[in-house]
């Protein structure tokens, strides 16, 4: 055992230990051989993540504390926003950005029950859940293909006096028309939450102006969840320049209080026991005011110390994910009067997190049989999540009622449920990796 001089010495020898453990079990070394397992995502991560992990511990601060602070403002920084809160999943993160525009203090840009959200059918169900949820109104246009992502010439036809927002995703990292649908928002006095998901450290340029997605919008989401482009295990961020919307998140985030005093410090304000709140006495603990029907969807500082070490690595992922992404693109060029290749959407520099492929209807080739060969040779595949939301049993006791309303005919997001699947191009894939899910995939469609 030990004699530790002090706690610095301590945790350094500790630290040590974590990274000989580390290089001990953890790092890879295997070389890939054809056959081997390639899943469509992994967590990539070395012994800096895991004694972050141990600093964190060692704190035994569980809750939201220094390394979520120091996330929230480099990530802030990095992407390019005034404001980013983490909460404790991506899909949390789509319940706070929809719960803050219900808020009252936007007087009449406010979403109320019977309010209508435009959206697609063609992707993950927590984009739209809350907004069911809450009581407001889907409204569903279809997607274009290759692209995979909202139809625009659809958005005036979905237009109604009840529309207040627009909330849709960027589809596996590539972006939808953020310069028409941000126009037609603007047009309107629409509301637009990005969900930023599955496509973190994607770019896109507007009259020369280049930013990240995410930020285009008026609140932008992320995830990191280990299959996405940078982990914490479980985690998500909610990120605005809007200094109302960041009150409000942070409100709808930490149980719909009024109070802004950080987790651990009281009378932050210096007005603790001096307000006057709804039919509350004078002087109620300020504290203990809730201006919001709100929860407590904080991440834990055990989470975000990882999140620190992942964000130094991020430019390095993009990179690579890119690279993946065109390698394989160019493989599966030869097979392309079979399968429908993914095409990056004009102005963008897509951050991406899967690689799309469609089987051509006039082939005959049935796309569970194609999926079915690949995943017996050991590479994972997905579909594109829920394929057409509307036909899925969670819709059973809403079908055909004003819960929800489709305009125009869901042909593309039908035809996606039917005939798309994707597979990974995570940071972690080696060239041979690629090189073999192409060559399966190839095998796969010429069957």
């Amino acid at each position: 055992m030990s004699n530790w001089r002090n706690e610095t010495e301590a945790r350094n020898e500790i630290k040590d230990l974590v990274t000989k453990y580390y290089y001990e079990f953890k790092e890879k070394n295997e070389d890939f051989k054809p056959g081997n397992r390639v899943s469509y995502a992994s967590r990539v991560f070395d012994e800096k993540e895991m004694c972050a992990l141990t600093d964190a511990m060692l704190d035994f601060w569980l809750t939201t504390g220094r390394f979520s602070d120091q996330f929230e403002k480099e990530f802030a920084e990095w992407i390019g926003v005034k404001y980013a809160h983490l909460v404790n999943s991506g899909s949390s993160a789509n319940l706070i950005a929809f719960m803050t525009l219900t808020a009252p203090e936007l007087g009449d840009r406010q979403i109320k029950r019977g309010d209508e959200v435009i959206t697609v059918a063609c992707g993950f169900p927590t984009t739209v859940t809350p907004a069911i949820q809450y009581g407001a109104v889907p409204v569903f246009i279809d997607v274009t293909v290759p692209q995979y992502n909202i139809d625009v010439t659809k958005l005036e036809d979905a237009l109604s006096e009840k529309t207040k927002a627009v909330m849709i995703a960027h589809t596996l990292g590539n972006p939808f028309d953020l310069k028409e649908v941000k126009s037609f928002c603007d047009k309107h006095n629409l509301w637009l939450i990005e969900d930023n998901c599955d496509a973190l450290g994607t770019q896109y340029t507007i009259d020369g102006e280049t930013r990240f997605t995410g930020t285009w919008g008026d609140i932008g989401t992320s995830s990191f969840y280990p299959p996405h482009h940078m982990t914490m295990g479980e985690g998500g961020c909610v990120y605005t320049n809007n200094s109302k919307l960041h009150r409000l998140i942070l409100s709808f985030r930490d149980w719909g209080r009024d109070c802004i005093c950080p987790s651990g410090q009281d009378n932050f304000c210096k007005h603790r026991f001096d307000g006057q709140y709804g039919e509350l006495p004078k002087g109620y603990d300020h504290k203990y005011v809730y201006s919001h029907f709100g929860y407590n969807l904080k991440v834990t500082d055990m989470q975000a110390a990882i999140g620190c070490e992942q964000l130094k690595k991020f430019p390095s992922f993009i990179e690579r994910r890119r690279h993946n992404w065109e390698r394989l693109h160019k493989a599966l060029e030869k097979v392309q009067d079979k399968i429908i290749l993914p095409e990056p959407a004009e102005n963008s520099c897509p951050s991406w997190f899967g690689f799309l492929i469609s089987v051509k209807e006039e082939t005959g080739l049935n796309r569970n049989d194609v999926t079915r060969y690949i995943e017996e040779h050991n590479v994972q595949t997905r579909l594109l999540f829920s394929g057409n939301l509307i036909k899925h049993p969670c819709f059973d006791q809403i079908r055909g009622t004003d819960q929800y309303r489709v305009v125009g005919e869901l042909t593309n997001t039908e035809f996606v449920m039917n005939n798309t699947f994707w597979v990974g191009v995570y940071p972690g894939m080696t060239d041979e990796m690629v090189d073999y899910m192409a060559e399966i995939i190839i095998e796969a469609v010429n069957q």
